[in-house]
């Protein structure tokens, strides 16, 4: 994976989440987060056998997270136990171009922006939730995130998550941004590339679970996540 577009992303998504500036490391970055089921995030570049193991292994602390840019089935074996592995993903990226993003009857939208943050908010006629999102956009000339982007599953199939991803580039690009980045799902994936975005390579996102017997700890299937499953 790019060095440099891991950067670009990793700077934007810290600001679009509020989270500390990413420190460097040897093997990639690192973010405090804060959450209580995302305290920390350790993002690897350039992960292979011995430091995934190695990190799965020192790196104890419920909440703890870990992005590495290879296919899960290829992380799977190195991983110590007491992870989790989340939804598999992608990292994604475009260049940025105006676009027209006209709203469907009968939905209404609301964008405002803050602290370098765009938000965008699809309501119903009647102010109901439909789809959502937001851009981070770090400075001029550089690279945009695109985060958080959801359709309400009432909602889906009307052209919602294109409005939102086009209404969200206006924004990076009015804010001086000609390409952008976001991690995507698999399922947001095909949206975002008939949008014309990019597959950059896969997202394998592993959290340290919180050991049974640990106050908070969430009761029930063992195999669930311990805690509310965080967007990557």
């Amino acid at each position: 994976m790019d060095a440099e577009l891991v950067r670009a992303w990793v700077e934007g998504w810290v600001v679009s989440r509020g989270a500390a500036p990413p420190v460097a490391e040897p093997w990639g970055l690192t973010v405090d987060v804060g959450l209580a089921g995302h305290v920390t995030r350790h993002v690897l570049t350039d992960a292979d056998e011995g430091l995934v193991g190695k990190l799965t292994e020192t790196a104890t602390g419920p909440g703890t997270w870990l992005k590495v840019f290879l296919p899960r089935r290829t992380v799977a074996p190195w991983v110590a136990p007491g992870w989790r592995f989340g939804d598999d993903g992608f990292l994604m990226s475009a260049r940025l171009h105006p676009a027209a993003a006209e709203v469907p009857a009968p939905y209404r939208t609301r964008a405002w922006t803050r602290d370098g943050v765009t938000r965008v908010l699809v309501l119903t006629r009647d102010g109901a939730f439909a789809a959502r999102g937001q851009v981070a956009v770090p400075g001029p000339g550089r690279t945009a995130v695109v985060d958080q982007v959801e359709t309400s599953a009432a909602h889906r199939r009307r052209g919602l998550g294109s409005l939102v991803m086009r209404t969200l580039g206006n924004a990076a690009v009015a804010g001086g941004s000609s390409g952008a980045v976001l991690a995507a799902t698999a399922e947001g994936r095909a949206l975002y590339a008939s949008l014309g975005w990019h597959t950059c390579g896969p997202l394998t996102s592993l959290v340290r679970e919180v050991p049974p017997g640990t106050p908070g700890a969430r009761m029930g299937n063992p195999s669930g996540p311990a805690h509310e499953v965080v967007r990557p």
